[in-house]
């Protein structure tokens, strides 16, 4: 079975989702993967997602466990913070979030290649399996067709640009600002685009990995040292922080004493940003939960169109893997015939011609019956069926009285009978 337990803005408070994203799916998945056949790790500033196959249905606790346990919460703190989906749910959950529809600014489009590179990730660790990659490239087919075919993409907003429109209020002139970026993470191009848009030609960027320097010269920016990046703070009027460090890059210290106001975006997940950033004289801090508290209602009409395509496109993924359930069993059933088939025409092969059509005839019927008890999820009954009438044992090892889809893996293809 496919499942997901999913912790989120809508699940966890902020204080919880902050410590489960601190270890990050590099460092949760390995938990995980043991105890299951196959996980993909979806850690985003707003949500902690862990999508597996597995066998068994108690593996959900293992993963919460797992999630918990990565980041030191106590199981109190933990309890009521997730929630778990199977199956058909789990895909659906997973399209709606790739398309945006789950997230803290409707329709924004970071997190489709969030769900991209959590895939890409689970790849290289080698921890995917035929149904989780299918999974998750239906999730951006479905993404793509949604911006595509609804106003939900255009309508919506990405935190980098809600949290620049929370500042615009209190700015008299963009093209004046001077903008320190710190961190060169994954809203750091959309940042610059954003501040592009608004006029803004000053930008320095900082990165404490060392990776200032080839990002500024990509960008067309200025770039900054360990060395000058507090006298480069106090010269700013903004300060932008998106890094992945487990530990606050800006500190009051950092930014106390100026004599002209500072606002501090605190893009990162866990906070790159101290709180007490905020109580300095003169300082402004907007973080992730200011943030989401200011975020827009659901563009109503789009949203309903989106959510459509989303619970349409589940059903079709949920379809297809019913139908390949009973695979195995249609594979050695004709693997069966055409090896009795085969032995015929070494007798008389001078009926070959008429052998191969008899045979195929014979197959449609029992073929397109299978697939249809696949699909009302029956495919338990066409293994014992088989087994009862050819005495051919075509399950799965791990097949019980819930089928599990399986591919096709004997030698003979599965091939259009109409033309056999």
């Amino acid at each position: 079975m496919l499942l997901c337990v999913t912790a989120s803005h809508k699940t966890a408070t902020f204080d919880v989702l902050e410590q489960l994203s601190a270890p990050g799916a590099d460092r949760i998945a390995p938990l995980i993967a043991p105890e299951v056949d196959g996980v993909v790790v979806l850690s985003t500033c707003n949500r902690v997602e862990a999508y597996v196959e597995t066998d068994s249905a108690d593996s959900a606790e293992v993963i919460a466990d797992a999630m918990r346990s990565a980041s030191g919460l106590s199981a109190e703190q933990f309890a009521g913070a997730y929630a778990v989906k199977t199956d058909a749910k789990a895909a659906e959950h997973l399209f709606a979030v790739a398309s945006g529809l789950e997230s803290v600014v409707i329709g924004e489009g970071e997190i489709g290649g969030q769900v991209r590179r959590a895939l890409t990730d689970a790849r290289h660790q080698g921890t995917t399996t035929s149904d989780l990659e299918r999974m998750f490239q239906r999730a951006t087919e479905t993404q793509k067709a949604i911006k595509n075919a609804t106003a939900l993409g255009r309508a919506g907003r990405s935190l980098v640009r809600l949290a620049l429109e929370l500042t615009d209020s209190r700015l008299a002139d963009w093209t004046t600002q001077k903008v320190l970026l710190i961190g060169t993470g994954m809203y750091a191009a959309a940042t610059i685009a954003a501040l592009r848009d608004r006029g803004v030609t000053d930008i320095t960027v900082h990165s404490g990995s060392g990776r200032g320097k080839m990002f500024g010269e990509k960008y067309g920016i200025a770039h900054v040292t360990r060395t000058d990046v507090i006298e480069t703070a106090n010269a700013s009027d903004i300060v932008i922080t998106c890094t992945t460090s487990d530990d606050p890059v800006v500190k009051p210290p950092m930014v106390a004493g100026r004599e002209k106001p500072l606002f501090v975006i605190d893009l990162g997940m866990p906070r790159n940003v101290d709180p007490a950033v905020g109580e300095v004289p003169g300082v402004t801090l907007l973080d992730l939960e200011t943030i989401r508290l200011h975020a827009p209602l659901e563009e109503l009409q789009a949203t309903e169109a989106a959510r459509a395509m989303v619970q349409d496109a589940a059903a079709r993924f949920a379809d297809v893997r019913r139908s390949r359930s009973a695979q195995p069993a249609i594979v050695a059933l004709r693997q069966h015939a055409f090896t009795l088939l085969e032995d015929e025409i070494a007798r008389h092969p001078e009926s070959e011609a008429a052998l191969r059509h008899l045979v195929g005839r014979l197959l449609h019927t029992p073929t397109v019956r299978a697939n249809d008890y696949a699909m009302q999820g029956r495919a338990d009954e066409v293994f014992a069926a088989i087994e009862t009438l050819f005495g051919v044992d075509a399950r799965p090892a791990d097949t019980t009285a819930e089928p599990a889809p399986a591919a096709p893996t004997a030698s003979c293809p599965v091939v259009d009978i109409a033309s056999s």
